[in-house]
């Protein structure tokens, strides 16, 4: 089903207004995001934009040379096409402190290397949560989420790290729906073009790392169509992954139930 653009910036606009609105023990509320140049975060800054001038972008690259060139250059450039004040934080040096702390410990566990790595993989999407509450709270803002539904739909986001947010006014479209978005929107073809990376590691891209492409992701998801073998795959990820979309149980509650 093809989506009213127009209504759909109108409505999500008011939507981000009521959440600001609704603060109203703190008069000024703003709002900062994470800013890595990808389709996503320039897809949420703009209807952040349009909601409110109360608005914070921070861009926080983390060793990785991806994160210092194409994607620090796309979320400059979709800063300054939106007039949205920037920021930049390099965190390598807290994650290299904070790895350099975690090696031995792991190390005396005698775990495979993989398990090392495993242990470390999600530092980045964390520190830069808790770089974004740190500003958040000083500025008297709320922190926005900019994850998909694609994604969210297979898990592949971090718990208590990119998935760690106030409020999301794109968690219900898909990665397909993010980029005709964009289009209408008239955002940089370069960012809408290039293949959508989390930027964690050198040479990273989303659809490898999760083993599907987004397209038959969102074939799933739009229409119930799609290869077996992928549906399942998918079917697989969200029954897996429910824990990430939930609440901690408590004593007595259904534990991740989908």
């Amino acid at each position: 089903m093809l989506r009213d653009w127009p209504k759909e910036v109108e409505a999500r606009v008011k939507w981000i207004q009521k959440i600001i609105g609704k603060t109203k023990t703190n008069p000024g509320m703003g709002i900062v995001y994470g800013n890595s140049g990808g389709k996503d975060c320039t897809l949420a800054a703009i209807l952040c934009r349009k909601a409110t001038e109360n608005i914070l972008g921070v861009i926080m690259p983390c060793q990785s040379s991806r994160n210092f060139g194409i994607d620090r250059e796309h979320a400059l450039l979709a800063a300054k096409q939106y007039g949205i004040p920037t920021v930049q934080l390099d965190l390598s040096d807290m994650k290299s402190l904070f790895t350099n702390l975690l090696t031995p410990v792991l190390s005396e566990m005698s775990l495979p290397e993989e398990n090392l790595r495993k242990g470390q993989m999600n530092v980045n999407p964390r520190l830069r949560m808790t770089t974004l509450y740190a500003l958040a709270q000083a500025k008297n803002s709320l922190v926005c989420g900019t994850g998909n539904r694609s994604e969210i739909t297979m898990g592949y986001f971090t718990k208590w790290g990119d998935g760690g947010c106030d409020f999301n006014p794109i968690a219900d479209l898909t990665a397909t729906e993010i980029f005709d978005f964009l289009r209408f929107l008239g955002a940089p073809d370069v960012i809408i073009d290039k293949a959508p990376s989390a930027g964690l590691f050198e040479g990273q891209t989303d659809e490898e790392e999760m083993g599907i492409l987004y397209a038959e992701i969102d074939e799933y998801l739009l229409h119930g169509t799609g290869d077996p073998e992928k549906i399942a795959k998918i079917q697989q990820a969200l029954k897996f992954s429910a824990h990430k979309r939930k609440m901690p149980p408590t004593f007595g509650a259904d534990v991740w139930e989908i």
